[in-house]
């Protein structure tokens, strides 16, 4: 096999392989993120690791009978070559790591040092829940906040603008920044929603807030991931996305109290939903 023939194999490979680690489309602005971040790291990785091996299948062959092996002379042109590569290398996956890690979808954090804008302000306390230490305020008027508060073994998912209370349905307008205040009454739980790339601990006595803008409307399984005991495995509930009109109807028969998810003060249990699937309905 010539060496032409061989590069020819090499980079069919490659394209086949860096095709088949195309992104789904992604049903949030969470997923979206941590999707293209992945692609990102697996174009430089797999093409390095096919390097890599083809150099070390290729020294083996190549020495495989030489019983005499002669020391490689030092070249430093080599050398530089291959240290201002990594370096390269290593500074692209620094930025493409920090752009997303840094992004308000994915680390939603307060600087306490400086001064901070609206999106970065400690929100006031709610009726529901006066105390929410750790929360952070959204960076505009229209979006939308919601109070979940996990307990053993079920969620109560508390809409404060509204006035209305879920135990078994979290409900979210679709091209909308939701703003999702997470807490616990009793031990340490965790929000997850791999489908819209959504994970954050639920901590007795304080808040974490995570945002969202998903663009897919459909039915998501949300769960518990931290173990919590017992009854860990039946702590689920449904992520909704509808348009908004649809979620201001839903909103609306909440508050008529004719909605089937109505919780009175989240005794609820989630454990009787039936699964659904990860994807939009």
């Amino acid at each position: 096999m010539t060496k032409t023939r061989l590069g020819r194999y090499a980079l069919l490979v490659v394209g086949v392989v860096l095709a088949a680690t195309e992104p789904v489309l992604a049903q949030s602005v969470n997923a979206d993120l941590i999707y293209g971040l992945n692609a990102k790291l697996l174009y430089v990785a797999i093409p390095i690791t096919l390097l890599v091996q083809i150099i070390l299948v290729y020294a083996v062959w190549k020495f495989r009978n030489n019983d005499d092996p002669q020391p490689t002379r030092e070249n430093r042109r080599l050398e530089i070559t291959w240290t201002v590569a990594t370096a390269i290398i290593l500074l692209f996956v620094g930025v493409a790591s920090y752009t997303v890690l840094g992004s308000p979808a994915i680390a939603l954090t307060a600087d306490e040092n400086q001064a901070q804008p609206q999106a970065q302000q400690q929100i006031q306390p709610s009726v529901t829940h006066p105390n929410r230490s750790g929360a952070t305020a959204p960076d505009s008027k229209q979006a939308v906040e919601i109070e979940i508060d996990a307990f053993q073994w079920g969620w109560e998912f508390i809409y404060p603008d509204a006035g209305v209370n879920s135990s078994t349905e979290l409900a979210v307008p679709a091209n909308k920044s939701v703003y999702l205040h997470i807490t616990s009454r009793d031990v340490i739980h965790a929000v997850h929603v791999p489908a819209l790339g959504l994970k954050q601990d639920a901590i007795p006595g304080e808040y974490n807030t995570i945002m969202t803008n998903a663009t897919e409307p459909g039915t998501y399984q949300l769960y518990c991931a931290e173990f919590c005991g017992s009854g860990h495995s039946k702590m689920l509930a449904n992520m909704t996305v509808m348009p908004q009109d649809e979620y201001q109807s839903w909103l609306d028969e909440q508050k008529s109290g004719s909605g089937s998810n109505e919780s009175a003060g989240g005794s609820a249990n989630s454990s009787s939903l039936a699964p659904v699937a990860a994807n939009p309905a």
